[in-house]
C-alpha cells in the first residue's frame, strides 16, 4: 500500500500478488486441500463451538495492510477451521449430502481463475456452450427426455421460483387467449404437506404469501394424495381463485417420499396447471434402471429440477432445471438493455434471458470435471452403493428391539425412532431426541431430524462420496450403545426418570 494507513491510496504491486508468490501459495493450498480431502475424518464432523465465537475471535476492524497468503492459510487453520462443519466427512449424514469431490474442486478452481461472467453468449462463449453440453450429458445419464432445454441455477429454491414465474406467464397468456386477464393477486399453487419450504417461499417472493401455496395432505407413506389435490383445486376454482401450478416431489426432504407424479400429471393436464417436478435430491437415482418406477410420469413435467451438488458430488451451487417450455421462461424474464444488445445468431444461447440474475458463474466447469472424471457408470455405482447401505441399516433396525423405521427407504435416507420398551409416544420422542443429541455429540457423525406423522424422527442421509460400509456399521454400533443406556430400568422410589432419559451427554 502507499504511505498512508488510510484506504484512499492506490495499492502498489506487491510480492504477495506476483505470479511467483501466487504459485507458491497455490501449491501450498492445493497440498493442504489434497491432504484434507484424503483424511476428512481426522476432524470432528461438528465443531464444539458457541454462536458468535468466531466473530469474537476475528479482527474487529478491516485490515489496512495486506497479509502474505501463507500467513492467511495458517490463520485459516487456526481460527476458521475449528468452527467449520465438515460436509466432506464420511460421518456427515445430516440433511442431504453436499460433500463435493476432488474433481469438482478442480473445476471450481478453474472457474474462479477464468472469472467469466455469463451475461450473454458473446460475454463468454465457453461458459454458454459448456453449460448446454454438460446439462445435455447429465440429462442423458439420468434418462430424461432428450428434447428438454436445460440451464443451471444456484439452488433448487431458485429453480422453483423461476418455474412458478414461468407458470404464471403461461397462465396469463392462456387467460388473454380466452379473452380475459389473469388476476395475479388470486393465483395459487399446490404442493404436498411434505414438500420443501422453498415452494411456499416462491409465493411469498411473488407477493401472494405462503398461504397461496396449498399444502396437500399425504398418505401413510408421506406422498401427496391425488384425491386431496383434486378437491383442493376444485374448491379454489369455485372460490374464484386462479390455480397455476402443482409441484410433485420425488424424494421429499423429511423422508424421501415419492409423490405419484403420473396421477398428479393427470390432474395438472385436466386443469391446465404447470407441473414442476422437484427431484433435487433423488433425481440422481434415476440413473438406476431398477428405480425408474419412482420417476414414472416425470416426462410429463413442464419443469424438472435435480441438484448435482447433492448426490452427484459437484461442489455447492449447481442446480439444473430442465423444461420443455423454455419459451415461457424467456417471455417472462428476457429483458436486454441496449448495452448488451447484439445481432442474434441461431446457435447463440443467452442464459440471462431465462433467469432473474443477469450474470452467472462458470458452473458448468465443475459439472464437466465431475462427469468427465467419474463417467456415468461410476456415478451410478456409487449412488447404488449408498442405497444398499441405507437398506442394510434399515434392515438392522427392523430386526432390533426398540428401533422403528418410520418411512419407506426408497433411496439412501433412513428415518427412524427409538422407543424403549413400553414407552409412551412422548417418551419415545424424547428418547429419539436424546439419541440424536448423543450421536452428534460424539464427533463421529452428524444426523438431523424431522417430524413424521406427528412423531420425532432421526434422519440418516447417506450420500457422501467417502461414506462406506464401515462408517455405517460404526454408526449402528454407536446407536446400539446409546440404546442400551436409554433402556428403562426398574423404577426405584423417588426415581423420576424411569426411562433412563436423564443420562448425561456423551460429549
Amino acid at each position: 500500500m502507499g504511505q498512508s494507513e488510510g484506504y484512499g491510496t492506490v495499492p502498489q504491486e506487491s510480492e504477495a500478488l506476483s505470479p511467483d508468490a501466487f504459485r507458491r501459495a497455490g501449491h501450498q493450498m492445493v497440498d493442504w486441500i489434497a491432504e484434507y480431502l484424503a483424511h476428512p475424518e481426522r476432524a470432528s464432523v461438528l465443531p464444539d463451538v458457541e454462536p458468535g465465537a468466531l466473530v469474537d475471535r476475528l479482527l474487529a476492524e478491516p485490515p489496512a495492510r495486506g497479509t502474505d497468503p501463507s500467513e492467511l492459510l495458517a490463520e485459516f487453520e487456526r481460527d476458521i477451521l475449528p468452527h467449520t462443519v465438515h460436509w466432506n466427512h464420511p460421518g456427515f449424514m445430516a440433511y442431504f449430502a453436499a460433500g463435493g469431490s476432488p474433481p469438482g474442486v478442480l473445476g471450481d478452481l478453474l472457474g474462479a481463475a477464468l472469472n467469466n461472467v455469463g451475461l450473454l453468449w458473446r460475454s463468454s462463449p465457453a461458459l454458454a456452450e459448456l453449460e448446454q453440453v454438460t446439462v445435455g450429458w447429465l440429462g442423458r445419464v439420468l434418462g430424461l427426455p432428450s428434447e428438454w432445454f436445460g440451464l443451471m441455477y444456484d439452488t433448487a429454491s431458485t429453480a422453483a421460483l423461476h418455474a412458478v414465474i414461468a407458470a404464471r406467464q403461461r397462465a396469463a397468456a392462456g387467460a388473454r387467449a380466452a379473452g380475459s386477464e389473469l388476476d395475479i393477486n388470486r393465483i395459487v399453487i399446490y404442493a404436498s404437506a411434505e414438500a420443501h419450504s422453498s415452494i411456499e417461499k416462491t409465493m411469498a417472493a411473488l407477493g401472494r404469501g405462503v398461504d397461496a401455496c396449498r399444502k396437500i395432505p399425504c398418505d401413510g407413506e408421506f406422498a401427496m394424495r391425488p384425491d386431496a389435490l383434486r378437491r383442493a383445486v376444485e374448491a379454489d376454482l369455485r372460490d374464484g381463485l386462479a390455480p397455476i401450478a402443482v409441484v410433485a416431489t420425488i424424494g421429499t426432504t423429511a423422508s424421501a417420499a415419492v409423490d405419484p407424479v403420473d396421477e398428479i400429471g393427470d390432474i395438472a393436464a385436466e386443469h391446465s396447471l404447470w407441473l414442476h417436478v422437484d427431484a433435487a435430491y433423488a433425481g440422481a437415482a434415476s440413473m438406476l434402471g431398477g428405480l425408474r418406477h419412482h420417476f414414472r410420469g416425470s416426462e410429463r413435467a413442464d419443469s424438472y429440477v435435480v441438484n448435482p451438488h447433492k448426490w452427484l458430488f459437484v461442489p455447492m451451487h449447481c442446480s439444473v432445471l430442465y423444461t420443455d417450455r423454455p419459451e415461457e421462461f424467456r417471455r417472462a424474464l428476457s429483458l436486454t438493455p441496449e448495452y448488451l444488445s447484439s445481432r442474434e445468431h441461431p446457435r447463440a444461447v443467452n442464459f440471462m434471458e431465462y433467469s432473474i440474475p443477469l450474470g452467472r458463474r462458470f458452473r458448468a466447469l465443475k459439472l464437466w470435471y465431475v462427469l468427465r472424471t467419474f463417467g456415468g457408470s461410476r456415478l451410478a455405482s456409487t449412488v447404488s452403493e449408498h442405497i444398499r447401505l441405507a437398506q442394510m441399516l434399515a434392515g438392522w433396525m427392523d430386526e432390533s428391539e426398540g428401533f422403528r423405521v418410520l418411512a419407506p427407504v426408497h433411496f439412501s435416507l433412513v428415518c427412524f425412532s427409538y422407543r424403549p420398551n413400553e414407552a409412551s409416544d412422548a417418551e419415545a420422542d424424547e428418547a429419539s431426541k436424546q439419541m440424536l443429541e448423543r450421536v452428534n455429540a460424539s464427533g463421529e457423525f452428524f444426523l438431523s431430524h424431522a417430524v413424521l406423522g406427528g412423531r420425532f424422527a432421526v434422519r440418516v442421509a447417506i450420500g457422501n462420496l467417502r461414506t462406506s460400509e464401515k462408517h455405517v456399521r460404526r454408526l449402528w454400533h454407536l446407536l446400539l450403545s446409546i440404546a442400551t443406556e436409554l433402556r428403562p430400568s426398574r423404577q426405584r422410589p423417588g426415581n423420576e426418570e424411569p426411562w433412563g432419559l436423564g443420562v448425561q451427554s456423551m460429549r
